[in-house]
């Protein structure tokens, strides 16, 4: 039988009560992947004929954590940006999607001076999943028909985050990508 959304919220939701931080979102990762297996899943939240743009499928009340689906017609380059106080997990349901991950030069942690420089770049393919720790900066490349399930710690419209610019050295308080 096929792992569920409703397993995989289950699961989740354990994983956040009984585990620590990095190692609560790698078992997140690891079952975002198991999710991500399930065509029925990714067919219905997905596939051709799923609603463009970024829906909340699922929202814990216990935890907090959030499970969105990103179905994009055309392709997307986003800033450097960081989630504030909430971790992510990214798994790749359609196409693929370059995640690049940053570090600041400059030792600070707002707005002002903010020097960062790429640090890797990680394709994620149909059934892969990347996770990015609270604080972590990222940006995210893909192209036309990419989909994406995500998973945070919390709903990011509620919190502040940071929009990087690489080559004017700033960064300001940002709203959803």
């Amino acid at each position: 039988m096929a792992y569920t959304l409703e397993e995989f919220c289950a699961d989740t939701r354990s994983a956040i009560q009984s585990k620590k931080g990095a190692d609560a979102h790698e078992t997140v990762r690891q079952n975002l992947e198991k999710l991500l297996s399930n065509e029925d899943f990714v067919a219905k939240n997905c596939g051709p004929d799923a609603e463009p743009g970024i829906r909340t499928i699922y929202r814990d009340e216990d935890t907090d954590f959030n499970v969105l689906v990103h179905v994009y017609p055309e392709g997307k380059k986003g800033p450097p940006h960081d989630h504030g106080t909430s971790w992510a997990v990214y798994g790749q349901a359609a196409e693929y999607t370059d995640m690049t991950g940053w570090r600041r030069l400059d030792k600070g942690t707002g707005t002002e001076n903010a020097e960062i420089e790429p640090v890797s770049t990680v394709r994620l393919e149909p059934g892969m999943a990347g996770k990015f720790e609270v604080g972590e900066i990222h940006s995210i490349e893909f192209p036309a028909g990419a989909r994406f399930v995500r998973v945070t710690g919390t709903d990011l419209d509620a919190i502040p985050t940071l929009r990087f610019d690489p080559q004017a050295g700033t960064a300001a308080v940002g709203s959803r990508l």
